[in-house]
């Protein structure tokens, strides 16, 4: 299995649908722009969020077995994915790239 390299492009907020919808939160989302972990193979990186996980696990899993060309040609560089978490009210936009180098 290959590492896949998982970078945090871009983070959105919504504050009127978090006003409007959600409960009040002590602890939402820790993700900042430009973060980078590493999973090897699919085995979640440490740190990393459960729910973004959830959201993105089954491209790692492909890119880590070696899969590529999601959807016919989505991405210029076949090797890679850009996949969002799920959270509606604040969306991470992660950039996943299968790296040559073999997992641990």
């Amino acid at each position: 299995m290959k590492r896949v390299r998982i970078t945090a492009l871009r983070r959105t907020i919504y504050p009127d649908l978090i006003e409007k919808y959600e409960n009040p939160m002590e602890h939402a989302c820790d993700v900042k722009e430009g973060q980078v972990w590493i999973a090897e193979g699919w085995e979640k990186p440490e740190g990393f969020c459960d729910s973004a996980w959830e959201s993105i696990s089954a491209f790692v899993m492909t890119l880590a077995h070696g899969g590529e060309n999601f959807y016919d040609g989505w991405m210029k560089n076949p090797k890679t994915a850009m996949i969002s978490c799920n959270d509606g009210f604040r969306p991470v936009s992660f950039y996943l790239e299968a790296l040559d180098e073999d997992s641990e």
